[in-house]
């Protein structure tokens, strides 16, 4: 949630300096002022330890000001000794510990300790109680939190703004909107900020209408209200209308931050649209935008989904500032690209450069090896996270080496690595291997992995669609009629394929045998004219995976009306010749309809570039980016 951070936090806290004699107040501050210095807690334990020597351990400003060193360096276990050890604590040091907690995360332990605090009857300020409830609003313990806002009222705290702020996002949060929306109505002033606050929570919850009518009634937006809706549309996948208020933000004269156009490179980048990601781009250079490693990672990983994996790498080349999230992008570009020996090398020059690889890291790179049929290498890494870095397996991870198995052929290896693994697989994983037994026609084992998806109940409509096709591509249409009559019964929603396409900066949705279209004759008149075209390129459809029984001339037009062959034709009629034709599919691709965009690339010399929900197909003269294995 992006809110005005300045605006909605609390006041810095500290402590009254009174009672102090000149000279230990001359003592005393400067030792403050080397605390203050210190960057972590290895620069503070020699100091701690000086002032423990010379006899004043329990002075509450030095421990008020080590718990603050440890709060921005999340030390809860050097925090947690130093609050155990100070005797009769004050609401001031309460507040320093509380703060570590918070921001370490350890949400449930700062609603604790507050408690503590009102039981060891220490009486709460408008510094702690903001803080309290950031606390139960991030744990989503909405009892702690009223029984807070009893406590606010109690003791006549309920006109404080920052307490206000606070108690809405708590409430938000939880999805008590009404309680939200009467603490926001009864505040004296709504200004920007805390119309931000509302809108926001309504955002967390999907709630997207209910969030602009709110956003419609400001009269006075600033740039932080502006971008918080842009990012909550974004995350609620309303891409277009993100790009839409971007455009309106810009007629009202307010100037984007450098979050702002993160959020609408994300927006780009999940929409694939390239020519929009390039405006965004130059608009960031025209108006000296600082590209910091954040705006150049977001730049990096649009390039890398909108396909023009080229300018990703050359862009990253350029960045004066990469850290671990630049790198990542990297990775996980070339990775989707299916440029797997690029994607390793950038990751051994990560290792080089003392640059130390996240989860995220891995994922990327184990991607790269999965789609590279890169065993040996694949696996080094996979032990090397435990073994060099520490860091955990997670289900991801497990995923990619079934993926890399399955990808060579080593079924039985696969099978064998998800059984004995220590993370219980999920339907991705088995609809991996359910995938590669049908590739490599292994369908006893195919039908093995079926059968544990169907029995768990772990099937998505994915999984019911590719056993289908399994029996459909045997022959064994009766068996394919009964899991899609399966499907229907247990409920489970087919998601429908949807392909997009981006002409002259305008995003062109399709569906399977869409007709919506202002243009639908041109396309049309193109599909007829390619389907001529690939009956002279021995084409023959792959009718066989269609269970319904109906004509073979009516599977052939079924299979000819798919969502991305659509976007294809649109993208022949309304572009000039030699331009690359972006397509980004929601779904996979199908055999059939990637046997037909290899075709159509040699026919109509065009590179198209799919992305479909796993990874990018660079298709050109005929041949595929991914090696007909995806």
């Amino acid at each position: 949630m992006i809110v005005a951070a300045v605006a909605t936090a609390s006041p810095p806290i500290s402590p009254p300096y009174l009672n102090s004699n000149p000279g230990s107040f001359r003592d005393r501050k400067q030792l403050i002022f080397k605390l203050q210095k210190c960057k972590s807690i290895q620069h503070a334990t020699p100091i701690h330890a000086h002032i423990i020597k010379n006899g004043n351990p329990n002075d509450p400003f030095i421990l008020f000001e080590l718990l603050r060193i440890c709060s921005r360096c999340c030390s809860i276990e050097y925090a947690s000794k130093i609050f155990r050890q100070t005797p009769d604590p004050n609401v001031f040091l309460y507040t320093a510990f509380i703060e570590v907690l918070v921001s370490s995360g350890a949400y449930s332990d700062g609603i604790r300790t507050y408690f503590q605090m009102i039981k060891d009857f220490i009486l709460p300020d408008n510094y702690i109680i903001p803080l309290v409830l950031k606390a139960c609003g991030s744990a989503l313990d909405l009892k702690s939190g009223e029984q807070i806002h009893c406590q606010v009222m109690k003791f006549g705290m309920s006109s404080d703004r920052f307490v206000r702020v606070k108690l809405m996002e708590l409430y938000g949060k939880c999805g008590e909107f009404n309680d939200a929306k009467k603490v926001f109505d009864e505040m004296p002033q709504r200004d920007v900020v805390t119309s931000t606050v509302m809108i926001s929570c309504y955002l967390d919850h999907g709630l997207v209408s209910k969030a602009i009518d709110e956003f419609r009634l400001v009269s006075t937006k600033d740039n932080v209200c502006w971008t918080a809706v842009i990012d909550g549309l974004v995350r609620n996948g309303e891409m277009n209308y993100a790009l839409e208020l971007f455009r309106e933000m810009q007629m009202a004269g307010v100037k984007p931050n450098e979050v702002t156009i993160v959020c609408l490179l994300s927006a780009c980048a999940q929409l694939g649209a390239l020519e929009l990601g390039k405006w965004v781009h130059s608009y960031v250079e025209k108006y000296n935008i600082q590209v910091n490693h954040i705006v150049g990672s977001a730049l990096v990983n649009m390039y890398s989904r909108c396909g023009d994996i080229d300018e990703a790498a050359s862009l990253f080349e350029d960045l004066k500032a990469r850290d671990v999230t630049t790198y990542n992008s990297m990775i996980v570009g070339y990775a989707l690209n299916g440029k797997s020996i690029k994607a390793i090398k950038i990751f051994q020059r990560m290792k080089r450069e003392g640059v130390k690889p996240t989860s995220i890291t891995f994922s990327g790179v184990l991607n790269a090896c999965s789609h590279g049929g890169l065993v040996d290498i694949g696996f080094n890494i996979f032990e090397s996270m435990e073994t060099e870095y520490g860091i955990e397996h997670q289900i991801e991870h497990h995923g990619c080496m079934v993926d890399l198995l399955g990808r060579i052929g080593r079924l039985q290896e696969a099978y064998d690595f998800i059984q004995k693994g220590n993370i219980a697989p999920d339907n991705i994983i088995w609809g991996s291997l359910l995938s590669a037994c049908r590739i490599h026609k292994n369908f006893e084992l195919g039908q093995r992995v079926a059968k544990i998806l169907l029995e768990y109940g772990a099937a998505d409509s994915g999984t019911y669609i590719l056993l289908s096709n399994v029996y459909a591509s045997r022959g064994k249409f009766k068996e394919a009629a009964q899991v899609r009559a399966k499907l229907r019964e247990e409920g489970v929603q087919k998601e429908p394929g949807c392909s997009s396409i981006e002409v002259n900066n305008e995003i062109h949705e399709f569906l399977l045998g869409d007709i919506r279209h202002p243009e639908r004759e041109a396309i049309y008149s193109k599909l007829k004219e390619l389907n001529d075209m690939l009956e002279s390129e021995d084409y023959a459809p792959a009718t066989d995976v269609i269970s319904q029984d109906i004509e073979e001339h009516e599977k052939r037009w079924a299979l000819s009306i798919h969502s991305e062959r659509l976007a294809i034709c649109y993208g022949l009629i309304s572009t000039k010749p030699c331009t690359i034709i972006r397509v980004v599919k929601n779904l996979r691709v199908c055999n059939d309809c990637h046997s037909v965009i290899k075709l159509i690339s040699k026919i109509t010399r065009r590179k198209v570039v799919v992305r479909d929900r796993n990874r990018f197909h660079h298709f050109e003269n005929g041949v595929c980016s991914c090696g007909d294995y995806w």
